[in-house]
């Protein structure tokens, strides 16, 4: 075993102890969803499926799922496309003023959620945007916009400018440099920032909650009222889809780009 095996081993199983002590507890939702009780209590004593058939079967719980899937493609598409322009953009600025600037776009996750929620909320009545899809889709890009610009912000640090130049005197124009040689660049960027976003609007309820209406309602906010209003064990099995569908966004793309990598250097190995 040499220096850098004995030096990782150990890390690697307290980040596993550290990851698991998270994880843990988010876990437990899975079996309590499969539970024949009207109550959370665990561990169960028996095992049921019908609060998923309960899930699927009642349009509250159908609409907010439809309602948060929708929403969050719309998200994803458009905070990833204006935070990549703004990443783009601040590229290009003094670093003085890109520095401000980038703090400013930084500030939806930097002010707390309750603090946004109401000032939202108070310009929204006065759009008459509360309780419509638009109002809940714009005031979740601007949450979601940051966290596209930090990927992409450093994918641009690998960007050898020398190539854009030298894509420029060969004659190709603004879109041709950027779809062949900064996108290729900035694809991992781009792709890490949709999954953020994407997630950052399935699973935000503060703001939701002030701007829902009794037809516009996203499934966070449903589980909400769910915990709140009354006990409907159908929580647990809209808590388990959510997790097991963000999880799934967010390993997806890495397992993707590992097979990739793999079958890159198998490539390559047999080659040489």
């Amino acid at each position: 075993m040499n220096e850098r095996t004995r030096i990782r081993l150990p890390l690697r199983l307290w980040a596993g102890v550290a990851a698991l002590l998270l994880v843990a507890p988010t876990l437990v939702v899975i079996p309590l969803s499969l539970t024949d009780k009207r109550s959370f209590a665990f561990p169960i004593e028996g095992w049921s499926l019908q609060w998923y058939e309960n899930f699927f079967t009642d349009p509250r719980w159908l609409n907010s799922l439809g309602t948060s899937l929708a929403l969050a493609c719309v998200v994803g598409v458009v905070a990833t496309v204006m935070g990549t322009l703004a990443a783009l953009g601040l590229r290009g600025l003094r670093a003085r003023l890109a520095s401000a600037a980038q703090i400013t776009m930084m500030l939806p996750i930097l002010i707390p959620g309750i603090v946004a929620a109401i000032a939202i909320f108070g310009m929204y009545l006065r759009w008459g945007l509360n309780g419509s899809p638009l109002g809940i889709a714009l005031a979740h890009i601007a949450l979601a916009i940051p966290f596209v610009l930090i990927p992409v912000t450093t994918a641009l640090r690998g960007l050898d400018e020398t190539q854009i130049r030298a894509a420029a005197v060969l004659g190709a124009g603004p879109v041709a440099r950027f779809t062949q040689v900064q996108l290729p660049v900035l694809l991992p960027g781009i792709m890490t920032g949709f999954i953020f976003a994407f997630v950052t609007s399935l699973d935000e309820v503060v703001v939701a909650y002030f701007l829902q209406s009794p037809t516009v309602r996203t499934l966070p906010v449903q589980m909400y009222s769910s915990v709140t209003v009354e006990t409907d064990p159908s929580i647990a099995a809209a808590s388990t889809l959510l997790l097991v569908l963000s999880t799934l966004i967010i390993l997806i793309p890495r397992l993707v780009q590992v097979v990739h990598e793999r079958r890159s250097a198998q490539r390559l190995g047999d080659a040489v």
